[in-house]
């Protein structure tokens, strides 16, 4: 995976999780599942510009 996607995919997640919690609670079930999801793809970004 492409560091410029990951990028993308991290803002993506991101944006989704603070709209889920605007209109839900942070802990609604959606909105802890997406900051799940945003965590893996911070830790996917860390070791793959770590590695250089």
């Amino acid at each position: 995976m492409c560091v410029n996607d990951l990028l993308r995919d991290i803002e993506d997640c991101r944006s989704e999780m603070v709209k889920l919690a605007a209109v839900t609670s942070f802990t609604n079930h959606r909105v802890v599942e997406t900051s799940i999801k945003l965590d893996r793809l911070l830790n996917k970004y860390y070791i793959l510009t770590s590695k250089k």
